[in-house]
């Protein structure tokens, strides 16, 4: 028969965790972003046809982590800046949505960094991040 003082131990102990569990906001994953300028056709995805760019330019290229075997052609991620080499290169609170058009290994522009595992329109880019920066720390979820 539990006391009522290790009631109330027990009772704090799952208001902690409860609270611990609202408080986690991170529920994507993470990884690394550069960033690639026009041309951005043809893609891997969708040749020529210039209707796979959404009207806001935010879209990217898939890096081969998360490519799929072209499977996340048209897939939309969650993307924000966590953190870069240059302190203050993040833009503070923004995420943004971005479609992917491409796969980054193909892209006919090169990357700012080779090997991330999004490439992110110059656009794109710019929203999250100082555009001065080649590679940004990144956390990104699918929607």
């Amino acid at each position: 028969m539990f006391k009522p003082q290790q009631s109330r131990g027990i009772q704090l102990l799952l208001l902690f965790f409860s609270l611990v569990e609202l408080l986690h906001f991170s529920h994507g994953d993470v990884g690394t972003a550069s960033q690639y300028d026009p041309p951005y056709i043809p893609t891997t995805c969708y040749g020529d046809d210039t209707s796979q760019f959404p009207e806001n330019n935010l879209f990217g290229a898939a890096g081969e982590g998360i490519w799929d075997n072209g499977a996340s052609c048209g897939r939309q991620y969650l993307v924000s800046c966590l953190s870069a080499v240059k302190k203050g290169t993040c833009v503070e609170g923004e995420t943004i949505q971005i479609k992917i058009v491409d796969r980054a290994i193909d892209a006919v522009s090169q990357p700012s960094s080779s090997g991330t595992t999004i490439v992110l329109s110059a656009t794109a880019f710019a929203t999250i991040a100082n555009s001065n920066a080649s590679k940004i720390n990144i956390e990104f979820q699918q929607v």
